[in-house]
């Protein structure tokens, strides 16, 4: 008899980028320019670092349990209630805490594929069926599948917008035209880590606007990508006052450090890192659009800090051949996709290194 849980034979294991020491030892480097994880390249706010620095004499102290300070200030930016608001150690923490608050054995979620994995992670980990729905060729979540798949045991519905790995939103008119039709006992988990990039169309559906009036939504965000805090771990998400109450009785005590907390609220303060920061971001996505367009190369429109493109050759050799030359990109292969490569935006002197050792890659 096993001593491990029964779903952990059958759970995938995540599989994050390369680290960039990892890849200068194996292949002998001095510089790497790593594009794969979907992190800021200017790095965090410098509010935020001098946070980092005040804080660290008092790390010796146990970090503010309820986030207080950090809550309340999200809160008041968003027009909600201070319980309205929890914090995680970053957004994986708070899919860890949805999956773990809602879920029975025999329920089922649905979400699509290609998508975040650890919807898929968190949720079969505890014994849900996990309902995993291919995207349409346009790459939009099938949302007529998802309504074909809902039935009395579905108990949540997981949306990435913008999409994780294509970049991609699903366009306002038809999310509502679905949330209209979805059943209020369903929960409705709406993944918005890249909505400080996709906000600026008018396209995408901001899910304040659906939690307004619909208690079960979920909305989770976060610091680690256009704040550029990915190493502190900080993500929050919004929902009715009931889910918040029940998902902050399994948060534990001290989830969010006190670094993390007061780098956080310093970012919140620095609107022109922000700004900066998107518009770096449509500068580098910018040349590599006027890259692939001008080698008749496939890609999606991105609404986030990276771009998914097909390369029309092996991604997995191509991954290979990029770290030789010192960039690390994500591969296609991984989500099924053995043409397609998913690149971070990065500095333009980034993008430039990525761009000369992709065209030395594919010709």
């Amino acid at each position: 008899m096993s001593i491990f849980r029964k779903e952990l034979a059958s759970l995938k294991e995540y599989v994050p980028g390369k680290p960039i020491e990892d890849v200068m030892k194996e292949y002998g480097l001095t510089s790497i320019v790593k594009l794969a994880s979907n992190e800021n390249p200017l790095g965090p706010s410098k509010k935020a670092i001098e946070a980092i620095k005040r804080e660290a004499e008092n790390i010796h102290l146990y970090p503010d349990g309820a986030a207080l300070e950090l809550r309340q200030k999200l809160a008041d930016n968003h027009d909600l209630e201070l319980d309205q608001v929890l914090i995680g150690s970053g957004g994986e923490q708070i899919l860890k805490l949805i999956a773990h608050t809602l879920i029975n054995e025999g329920d089922e979620v649905i979400f699509g594929a290609p998508s975040f994995a650890l919807y898929d992670i968190m949720s079969s980990h505890i014994g849900a069926k996990c309902i995993s729905l291919p995207l349409t060729d346009d790459f939009k979540h099938d949302l007529k599948a998802f309504e074909e798949h809902i039935n009395e045991k579905t108990k949540i519905v997981y949306i990435c917008n913008p999409n994780n790995p294509t970049g991609n939103i699903m366009p306002k008119p038809e999310l509502l035209e679905f949330i209209g039709k979805l059943p209020e006992s369903v929960v409705l988990m709406l993944d918005e880590a890249y909505f400080e990039y996709a906000i600026h169309d008018p396209e995408y559906l901001d899910g304040l606007e659906v939690l307004k009036n619909r208690p079960n939504t979920i909305i989770l965000r976060t610091f680690s990508k256009v704040a550029g805090l990915a190493g502190l771990r900080i993500g929050y998400c919004f929902s009715s006052v009931a889910i918040i109450k029940e998902m902050s009785k399994i948060k534990g005590v001290f989830n969010a450090n006190r670094i993390g907390q007061a780098a956080a609220l310093a970012s919140l303060d620095d609107e022109e890192h922000i700004k900066n920061t998107v518009a770096l971001n449509k500068k580098s996505l910018d040349l590599m659009r006027d890259y692939f367009n001008a080698h008749n190369m496939t890609y999606v429109e991105s609404h986030t800090n990276f771009i998914f493109a097909n390369i029309n050759t092996s991604s997995k050799e191509a991954y290979v051949e990029l770290q030789k030359r010192g960039v690390i990109i994500r591969p296609g292969f991984l989500w099924g996709f053995e043409n397609w490569i998913r690149i971070s935006s990065g500095t333009i002197e980034q993008t430039e290194v990525l761009l000369k050792a992709l065209d030395e890659v594919i010709n």
